[in-house]
């Protein structure tokens, strides 16, 4: 792996390496790196550090580390928690680069313990050197044989070589995911347990495996999410290089969640932004460690797909139907065959149903050259983005696998699209496919659940961000609580479409105001304490004449006072009926873990009704937005239903994007900027109500 700024390279590629309280016997944590670096052909200097022994596991060993005489890229640190202070002194005066704490008791046993590693930190950075931990397992490095780890997840031999990268922030979980990745044969370029991640973060070290050479795909177990710039930028970076990255994360509560008068609020909570975030960037959240492996699995196996149709070759309809299902569940399209292939197939064999699925049946134990024949047919004719094909025990067969193998690989080669084969399989015949990029399944469902996803990976990489974000202006929104009438002139300043409008103080100058704007008109009492109007009856629609407008605002001024004791009543805002449309809900929200989100939704004033929303991390261009509009459940709507126009979708996306540059270059003092409704109409889009809350304001 190769060095970057963030000097993680000491850790995955040094040059020498100490072991400061190491062991002779192999089993003991500080014994572990010794053996392990010896059993990894770690070919630099390796110093054992021991004030007790002169050897340790057939290498001299060393008082402390001042005294190697070499200089030292990296030191693991097994020695008790009181004694690391004075031996990362000591690091520093030897010059090492970077540290493993192994030792516990620091933040993760209470204050006294935080306090202890926030002093352990400073050592470190006042000596400029990086540390991975405390609390941690360590880590492992194919490519340099740097085992500075004491997991059990080595024991018994090396993974076997390759071009995944495992990141964890649990030690005994990372260990699991370790043992895992060995029992499925799967090649491991590189493994870290980043523990109370005083330092170095799962986020860092994502963005350094991203910019390895060595590593294709990278799996992550995430508790929480530190150092958030830093993830994004390396989510972004492995978008652009179009390396998949699969995520669990655990703790999918709302974190930090809170009522505030915005509608925002409840619709864009922690989770679901994580969820937003990594979406956006072509990631993808598995939510067992079955299906992360199975991604990375596929993901370094064979290629990516460059669509989502798949053709499903057969020797059993039930297989076939199975499959067929599995896709529309996982979103993948089953289209069927051109009828002069179906016609022509079904003239070779009149036995087979070769539409997609295509069936060949049993009668290929007859006249093997039809499975050749039919799948040669479904790339040529098909032309699909992914391919699967069920054959039961004949892959495991000793008569009928060697043949089996020697027909598909001789019709796949070349083709450069992915190929899951299913059936059962020793570990020999499923490196012999593998070799050759076929994956290897013996459930139908995780094959093409694992293609659905590698499909949903690439259209990730090719949604990626285009365009320029809008120009709304200088930030310069106050701090503090802005009502409909004051938040709709800053929207407006930043671009986005509002009505004519305005406020009235008093009833007749509210029907004055209505004549001059020309009839029906709309009546909204204005109040920075009152969100929701409706609710306190603060809303008159459809208003034909002055005499209806004059009732209307008489209500409204001696009425609700007395219904929100201390509302300060600004008056009553007029403006003309906006006309017909679709009400989508557009706003922003700062996540307390994400930073700022944007959300788009349908339904307006029913928006928490029917939760159809899309979130993504503010900034975004109008042409991801369109891409959050086409995420809607209901999206559908947008195009026109039962006789009514489709909206000016870009009208739409143009407006959610001018939001979200303003929520991210207002972020450090707003909290929420909210549009409900906005009115997309077949030409244009209308913001008709809004609010602004400061940050940290509460209901």
């Amino acid at each position: 792996m190769t060095d970057d700024v963030t000097g993680l390279g000491a850790f995955f590629a040094p040059r020498s390496i100490a072991v400061i309280g190491a062991s002779n016997d192999p089993g003991r944590i500080g014994g572990r790196p010794v053996d392990f670096c010896k059993a990894a052909g770690f070919d630099g200097p390796l110093y054992p550090v021991n004030p007790t022994r002169d050897e340790v596991q057939g290498l001299k060993a060393f008082p402390d580390v001042e005294s190697i005489p070499g200089p030292v890229d990296l030191a693991v640190l097994a020695v008790p928690s009181a004694r690391v202070p004075e031996t990362l002194e000591a690091c520093g005066r030897k010059g090492v680069r970077a540290v493993v704490v192994f030792s516990a008791g620091f933040s993760e046993v209470g204050a006294e313990g935080a306090a202890a590693q926030a002093d352990m930190l400073e050592i470190a950075r006042r000596h400029g050197i990086r540390m991975l931990g405390p609390n941690c397992l360590g880590f492992y490095s194919a490519a340099s044989g740097a085992c500075g780890t004491f997991t059990t997840g080595l024991e018994g031999g090396m993974p076997a070589r390759g071009k995944i990268g495992l990141i964890t922030q649990s030690g005994a979980y990372g260990t699991h995911l370790l043992s895992m990745a060995k029992a499925r044969r799967l090649g491991v370029a590189g493994w870290v347990s980043t523990g109370n991640e005083a330092d170095v973060s799962v986020a860092e070290c994502l963005e350094y495996m991203v910019e390895s050479d060595e590593v294709g795909a990278i799996g992550l177990y995430m508790e929480g999410v530190n150092r958030v710039e830093t993830l994004i930028r390396a989510l972004a970076r492995a978008r652009e290089l179009r390396k998949p990255v699969t995520i669990m994360k655990v703790g999918s509560s709302e974190v930090g969640a809170r009522a505030v008068q915005s509608h925002t609020a409840s619709l864009a909570g922690s989770d679901a932004s994580f969820q937003a975030v990594i979406e956006q960037f072509g990631a993808v959240r598995a939510e067992t460690t079955e299906e992360m492996f199975d991604v990375l699995y596929a993901a370094t196996t064979g290629p990516l797909p460059t669509g989502d149709r798949l053709g499903i070759l057969t020797v059993s309809g039930g297989a076939g139907v199975l499959m067929a299902d599995a896709a529309e569940k996982h979103g993948l399209s089953v289209p069927p065959m051109p009828e002069a292939s179906v016609g022509k197939l079904l003239e070779r064999n009149p036995f087979a149903s070769p539409r997609n699925p295509v069936d060949i049946t049993a009668h290929a134990l007859n006249d093997f050259d039809l499975i050749p024949e039919y799948l040669a047919e479904m790339m040529r004719a098909g032309d699909y983005d992914c391919y699967t094909a069920f054959f039961t025990s004949w892959t495991a067969s000793p008569v009928l696998g060697p043949r089996l193998r020697k027909v598909l690989l001789e019709t796949l080669a070349g083709q450069g699209k992915p190929f899951a084969l299913i059936g059962l399989f020793d570990d020999e015949q499923a490196e012999a496919y593998e070799r050759e990029g076929v994956l290897t399944f013996a459930d139908p469902s995780r094959a093409v659940a694992a293609l659905a996803t590698m499909a949903r990976v690439a259209q990730g990489f090719d949604a990626g961000a285009s365009g320029a974000l809008p120009d709304v202006g200088a930030p310069g929104i106050a701090v503090r609580s802005m009502g409909e009438a004051e938040a709709k002139a800053r929207l407006a300043a930043a671009g986005v479409p509002v009505l004519p409008e305005g406020v009235a103080a008093t009833a007749e100058e509210a029907a004055e105001m209505a004549a001059e704007m020309g009839f029906p008109v709309v009546l909204k009492i204005v109040s920075p304490q009152i969100a929701h109007k409706t609710e306190v009856g603060g809303v008159s629609l459809n208003l034909a004449d002055a005499d209806a407008v004059r009732a209307e605002a008489s209500r409204m001024l001696a009425e609700i006072p007395a219904k929100v004791p201390g509302a300060e009543i600004e008056g009553v805002l007029v403006s003309p009926m906006a006309g017909e449309g679709v009400e989508l809900i557009v706003g922003s929200q700062l996540d307390p873990v994400m930073g700022p989100m944007v959300m788009v939704g349908l339904g307006g004033v029913l928006a928490e009704v029917l939760k159809d929303v899309a979130l993504a991390r503010a900034p975004v261009t109008a042409e991801a937005a369109e891409g959050m509009l086409a995420r809607l459940k209901g999206a559908a709507i947008l195009d026109g239903v039962r006789g009514r126009p489709g909206v000016d979708r870009r009208a739409v996306a143009e407006v959610i994007a001018r939001v979200s540059v303003l929520a991210a270059a207002n972020a450090e003092g707003v909290e929420s900027i909210e549009i409900n409704p906005l009115l997309a109409r077949a030409e244009g889009a209308v913001a008709l109500d809004a609010l602004i809350l400061p940050r940290g304001e509460e209901a």
